[in-house]
């Protein structure tokens, strides 16, 4: 991210963080007796592993703006481009904030706050659920009307691997949050909750996956073309406008 200057990526370095961090606190609970677990690891564990799709979202919403950025097709979408990042990414920012107020009273250690913490995060991964299947809608509505209405610049740009690249981070996201939701839907004493395995294979592989598809197709090519067509279009502008002097 750094070395190709991909800054819309900050968020999901931060949820690789919080996903790695979560891991750490989970492993030093795993290592203590039984009864009672220390509170400080089950908080960090609890509230960063439910945060961290959360904002690897944030980065995926923000990357299709860059593709359209980097193919010049605005018109291919749904909704104009900044209104889509900015609506995608708000409704990213009030799901994060609700799991996170659910989490913070799951994680409070008092036991009344239990079930009103787990109903707080279902409602916010329900709504992850549906804001991200809205986003996918609108990324393969823009990727067929791009398909059926090609250009030079869709050749000469690397656009349909990140698009796939997108595809297959947002279907681990809305997988793992589908699992978490009904995990949660059941509570604690459920099926999915008190069986371990399915934490490590629907939330720390499919995360896992997810960081390695973006480093394997770093959207920092997309980066690069937008900053190269904005100096260019920044140029165009300053030579129409020596022009207008000069006349």
């Amino acid at each position: 991210m750094v070395r190709t200057r991909t800054w819309f990526m900050i968020p999901f370095v931060i949820g690789g963080i919080f996903e790695t961090v979560g891991y750490v606190g989970r492993a030093m609970n795993a290592s203590q007796a039984p009864e009672p677990y220390l509170l400080g690891p089950y908080i960090v564990q609890s509230l960063l592993l439910l945060l961290g799709p959360a904002l690897f979202a944030a980065s995926i919403y923000m990357e299709l703006g860059r593709i359209v950025l980097m193919v010049k097709r605005e018109k291919a979408l749904p909704i104009r481009r900044k209104w889509l990042t900015l609506i995608f990414v708000i409704g990213d920012v009030f799901s994060f904030s609700v799991q996170a107020a659910g989490g913070g009273l799951m994680s409070s250690g008092e036991f009344e706050l239990l079930n009103p913490g787990e109903n707080i995060i279902v409602g916010g991964l329900l709504f992850q659920i549906v804001w991200f299947g809205l986003f996918v809608t609108a990324a393969v509505i823009f990727h067929v009307r791009l398909s059926k209405s090609p250009t030079q610049l869709l050749y000469e740009r690397p656009w349909t691997k990140h698009m796939i690249s997108l595809y297959i981070v947002s279907v681990l996201i809305f997988v793992r949050s589908v699992v978490r939701c009904i995990g949660d839907v059941q509570g604690n004493a459920g099926y999915i909750m008190s069986h371990e395995a399915f934490l490590y294979v629907f939330d720390g592989a499919l995360m896992f996956l997810a960081v390695i598809t973006m480093n394997v197709i770093h959207p920092g090519e997309v980066a690069k073309h937008v900053r190269e067509l904005r100096s260019y279009s920044k140029e165009l502008e300053d030579s129409a406008r020596t022009d207008n002097a000069y006349h």
